[in-house]
């Protein structure tokens, strides 16, 4: 019962806010047709941290990257939408979001660039060894 009176109310809000001309998706909180004035844009809590903290904190690195055009629409679209002052704000905090995303993959990568480090390392010292240690 509980949740036919939810889907109900989901609804009636979906009904008014079509009339303001805001039409939502299910399946997605970015929302909004090309004549829309309005946009919802609904941001989960670690994504509005990432926000803040890409916000707050010091961009000092630079990272050149080319995107297509929807990947460009996509960033201005969050630049349109208050969330962030800038494509490069917004493209910093998705960079930083999938980094999170995968950690897990990242972490053995960083595991195996440390094993590929250690056996350059081992060569370096075996190197020396076999032909001294030249200038």
């Amino acid at each position: 019962m509980i949740e036919a009176n939810v889907g109900q109310i989901f609804e009636s809000i979906r009904d008014a806010l079509r009339d303001k001309g805001i039409h939502l998706d299910a399946s997605c909180c970015v929302c909004g047709d090309e004549g829309a004035r309005v946009k919802v844009v609904c941001v989960a809590p670690d994504l509005k941290e990432s926000v803040e903290c890409v916000a707050a904190g010091a961009r000092d690195q630079v990272v050149m990257v080319r995107v297509d055009e929807a990947t460009s629409r996509a960033l201005d679209a969050w630049v349109e939408s208050g969330s962030v002052k800038s494509r490069s704000e917004a493209a910093a905090v998705f960079i930083r979001e999938g980094l999170k995303l995968r950690e897990s993959e990242l972490s053995q990568l960083r595991e195996a660039l440390d094993a590929v480090e250690q056996a350059k390392a081992r060569l370096r010292d075996r190197a020396k060894e076999v032909f001294g240690t030249g200038g």
